[in-house]
């Protein structure tokens, strides 16, 4: 079969499979497999299950055009638990593994997620969104949702989320669903937040995370706390100073497992395993000589509902997997009790999510890399044999030509290791000369890897080099590296991908200096906006979802006036610094033509933002161009309507075109 180019419109193709989960026995396993609707302009998510035991196909378990996600395990293996929202809102749902129709559980006023099953499989412990009070089911009336508009009164600073818009006053609270008769109790409740961890092997006590700190606005931590399901009393299982999450117990309940850090660096501090013995209460911190990030920080845009886990436990209480955010990889690793940490499958790939058979040894992981977007491989455990599983995107994949980038690695200008990718074009031909793409990750603390990235190959087909590297700021490089970029931005993170641009421009002869592009979106749009105002080496550009100016970012956005007190290491008091740091005090310097990518709903970096730098340009007589898309929020790259994913990138190309 002759091969074409990747085209933006192969997503509509392209599937993404997520959250695999074994059987109590380790026969089978659940995943979720996520596709586009091109008609409804939607997505669609269903479970497929795997006979691991006997091979074979994955089988498709659920049908139907809506979201269907979340599967957990009966601890007998008889039934399966999920989150659906076939009926409207989230509701959690049992599947009977010897077939049948899936069985709505909860009929709640907004929804329930996040299912937990009891150790003896008659109940489900599940999280639900509540207003002090409000009931937990919905009386006929109150379901046709017709309400009158009403003003919004907004009291704490924290009054609204990205994607999730202005706070309507509800809290999250933990439900506890007796499957026999049906009947539901709010077990954890009150004016606070508690997001619902795990259940104690013998029943008698939930792991919740949560703030009860009385000034929230202010407090940044999430403890850990033991409760009574019978009582209702809760213990502080952590100090009252860090951020703590992902609890699961060891199988015979003396342990239990989390990760965390206490916030030395605020949010540029590395995420660690630790390990808390119940009955002493004596703390270990599994990793503290791993100079790594604990848990998946790739930046991608292509994995739907991608859920990593925290750890695993195996099945002798004394050893568990993690996944690690290791220098251009996410890796599994092993650990015990003991102290021992190694890598568990230690490859040039990103594990986005994994499970474990502790009985038989064997581990499923999902695996992207550049030229593979997401397929579920079989580990075994002893002998290191990895087995591919499913083949999803197989169709597609056999038709198209992707490209293969090249890991880097070069010295900063100041000395600093630095790591990172270069992408051929598809049709790339000896002898000529091809344009110059630089991308440029958000966060900034998180980081590119060996992953697939549809962005990137489509702009590789449409004959770009694509550079993207991992400057100061990014995880995957230790403490040190990722906190080198706070109260620096526009500092050593700008030189280094100035650096890379001269070190690409220097080894590969094949890139036309003179057709240089550069885009990046979040921090990457900071750092697209600062980098056209001080320098015209870059012929064309596209800032996204950006900052421009710290002063009105401080009060407009949803993390504003802590992110920037962490991030820039200033407030209202320091407009001087502020503006120093910001894109816009350098609008007059800016002359490469820009075009200006934004969201009407995002709240994480504001339209505004976006606003102020095109009104600046455009008075100045600058070339730009600004796109606003409806009804989308910070996530738009990744997870947005797909008709306006593709409007994106189609922009993106056509800008470069016109200009390179």
């Amino acid at each position: 079969m002759e091969k074409r180019f990747i085209k933006a419109e192969d997503l509509f193709e392209l599937k993404s499979v997520t959250d695999p989960q074994f059987s109590p026995d380790g026969k089978k396993c659940v995943f979720v497999q996520t596709e586009m609707l091109e008609k409804k302009n939607d997505y669609a998510s269903n479970l497929y299950i795997i006979d691991i035991k006997d091979g074979g196909k994955p089988k498709q378990w659920t049908y139907g055009e809506n979201r269907n996600h979340s599967p957990r395990w009966s601890p007998d293996g008889t039934k399966v638990a999920f989150v659906s929202n076939r009926s409207g809102k989230n509701q959690i749902f049992v599947l009977d593994a010897a077939g049948g129709e899936a069985k709505q559980v909860t009929d709640f006023r907004n929804g329930a997620n996040g299912p937990v099953w009891s150790p003896d499989g008659k109940r489900i412990a599940c999280s639900v969104s509540l207003k002090p009070d409000e009931d937990l089911l919905a009386k006929d009336e109150e379901k046709k949702d017709d309400k009158k508009l009403e003003p919004f009164v907004a009291q704490e600073m924290k009054y609204k989320s990205d994607g999730a818009g202005f706070w309507d006053g509800k809290y999250r609270q933990t439900v506890i669903v007796d499957l026999a008769d049906g009947k539901a109790e709010l077990v954890a409740k009150g004016e606070v937040d508690y997001h619902l961890q795990c259940w104690s092997p013998d029943g008698k006590s939930l792991v919740l995370s949560a703030d009860e700190s009385p000034e929230r606005d202010l407090s940044f931590k999430s403890d850990l706390w033991l409760m009574d399901i019978q009582t209702g009393n809760k213990t502080k299982l952590t100090n009252g100073t860090g951020y703590f999450g992902n609890a699961v117990f060891s199988p015979d309940g003396k342990y239990l497992g989390y990760t965390g850090h206490e916030r030395e660096f605020e949010n540029a501090t590395l995420t660690q395993v630790w390990v808390q013995e119940l009955e002493t209460g004596n703390i270990q911190c599994v990793t503290e000589n791993m100079d790594i990030l604990v848990g998946d920080a790739v930046a991608a845009d292509f994995h739907q509902g991608a859920n990593s886990p925290g750890l695993i436990w195996g099945e002798d209480s004394e050893s568990f997997y993690f996944l690690a955010t290791d220098q251009g990889n996410t890796v599994l690793y092993f650990a015990n009790l003991a102290g021992e940490v190694y890598p568990a499958l230690l490859d040039q790939q990103h594990v986005y999510g994994y499970t474990l058979d502790g009985k038989n040894q064997r581990i499923v992981t999902a695996i992207s890399n550049p030229v593979l977007p997401g397929e579920l491989f079989q580990l075994e455990v002893t002998t290191g044999e990895v087995k591919q599983l499913t083949f999803v995107n197989e169709k597609v994949l056999e038709s198209v030509t992707l490209s293969q980038p090249e890991q880097i690695s070069f010295e900063a200008s100041d000395g600093t290791p630095l790591n990172g990718w270069i992408m051929k074009p598809a049709g790339y031909e000896e002898g000529k000369k091809y344009p110059l793409i630089l991308e440029i990750h958000g966060g900034p603390h998180a980081m590119y890897a060996n992953s697939y990235f549809n962005e990137f190959q489509v702009l590789a087909a449409e004959g770009y080099v694509v550079l993207y590297i991992n400057p100061r700021g990014s995880h995957g490089y230790g403490q040190q590296f990722v906190n080198a970029v706070r109260g620096d931005y526009g500092g050593g993170d700008y030189q280094d991908v100035m650096d890379a641009v001269d070190h690409a421009l220097e080894k590969y002869d094949f890139i036309d200096k003179d057709r240089l592009g550069v885009t990046g979106g979040s921090y990457g749009g900071f750092m697209t906006n600062w980098i056209v105002g001080h320098t015209d080496r870059f012929k064309a550009a596209v800032t996204q979802r950006s900052i421009s100016n710290w002063i009105s970012f401080y009060g407009v956005s949803d993390i504003g006036y802590y992110f920037t007190e962490w991030q820039i290491q200033a407030d209202l008091s320091d407009l001087e610094k502020l503006w120093k740091h910001s894109p816009l005090a350098y609008v007059d310097k800016i002359n490469t033509p820009l075009l200006i990518l934004h969201s009407e709903k995002d709240y994480r970096c504001p339209i505004e933002q976006a606003e102020q730098l095109f009104i600046a340009l455009k008075r100045q007589g600058k070339e730009t161009k600004f796109i606003r898309f409806p009804e989308s929020n910070h996530e738009l790259s990744r997870s947005g309507k797909p008709n306006l994913r593709l409007s994106r990138l189609a922009s993106i190309v056509d800008w470069f075109n016109s200009y390179l």
